[in-house]
């Protein structure tokens, strides 16, 4: 088993723990009324992303998300919310410096001791869900579950739901394909994007991501046989069957949540890295963190 694996298989644990810590992220994350901005690099911007609309969503105030390598200009943010597994990337200290005197800067990091940690006026810690792996997977769902509960929803079925799916070999996927498609809607256009970034990473192989509708809009043009398009937490049957007549392999809502199917997502990005003869532990050209002199 490769350490990528086990990090995968460890998410129902993960997701146990951060509910402990509802009532901590609910006091930094769903403060109502703020203005918001979370930035991030990666699969952190995704997260970001996914966070932002969750966050307008349940009604706590206008809420942003950016490429901490790409400044916005300046929006009057009450809080500035810097996502950094290793509280390291150069692109995050940098953009956390930059703020203005007065905005609140939390940081969410696997690392207490990090760079980014100690420019925060308050850290949301998750060392339990740090990870060894270069590719992030159990990181990024932990905190987007512990979001989610902090804004109010019910997760709390979600890690026996994990456990449950994750002990399957579902959804089947052929293991002739070269292409591989996710699609999302609202939030889980998020989660699309990082599905799409893990099969890159950990399997160098050919990935997309659009906003479900979106798909249809060009990007439909290269489906063929060796295509899958996945739903993630979102379906409509008049675009399955457009997608289908390429000839493609199309899933919709695979599991019964889409952290869930998220988390099913990186399983087959792994298995995409060995039937290619990759190691995901070893994802070429990459680091931990991105760390510039």
């Amino acid at each position: 088993m490769t350490i990528t694996t086990a990090e995968i298989e460890s998410q129902p644990a993960t997701w146990a723990a951060a509910l402990r810590l509802v009532p901590e992220a609910t006091r930094l994350l769903a403060r109502p009324g703020e203005r918001v901005l979370a930035i991030g690099c990666g699969t952190s911007v995704f997260v970001a992303e996914s966070f932002a609309y969750l966050r307008e969503a349940a009604g706590l105030g206008e809420t942003d998300a950016a490429y901490a390598s790409e400044p916005r200009p300046a929006r009057n943010y009450t809080t500035v919310i810097g996502i950094t597994r290793s509280g390291t990337t150069t692109e995050v200290i940098e953009a956390l410096q930059a703020l203005p005197a007065g905005v609140h800067r939390v940081v969410v990091t696997g690392v207490a001791d990090s760079p980014c940690a100690a420019l925060a006026d308050e850290v949301l810690l998750l060392d339990f869900a740090d990870e060894q792996s270069v590719v992030q997977t159990r990181f990024p769902t932990t905190f987007l579950l512990l979001a989610r509960a902090a804004f109010g929803e019910d997760v709390s079925d979600l890690p026996a739901q994990a456990a449950q799916a994750l002990a399957t070999d579902a959804p089947f996927v052929p293991d002739d394909l070269d292409h591989f498609v996710y699609l999302g809607r609202g939030w889980t256009y998020g989660l699309a994007q990082e599905a799409a970034l893990k099969v890159r990473e950990a399997a160098q192989a050919w990935s997309e991501s659009y906003p479900l509708l979106d798909y249809r809009h060009g990007p439909l043009a290269v489906a063929h046989a060796g295509s899958l398009v996945w739903m993630i937490g979102a379906r409509d049957d008049d675009l399955a069957d457009d997608i289908a007549a390429t000839g493609a392999c199309v899933l919709a809502q695979a599991a019964q949540d889409p952290l869930i199917e998220l988390a099913l997502a990186q399983r087959l990005a792994v298995r995409i890295a060995g039937v290619r003869g990759l190691n995901p532990d070893r994802p070429r050209h990459l680091t931990r963190s991105i760390v510039l002199s």
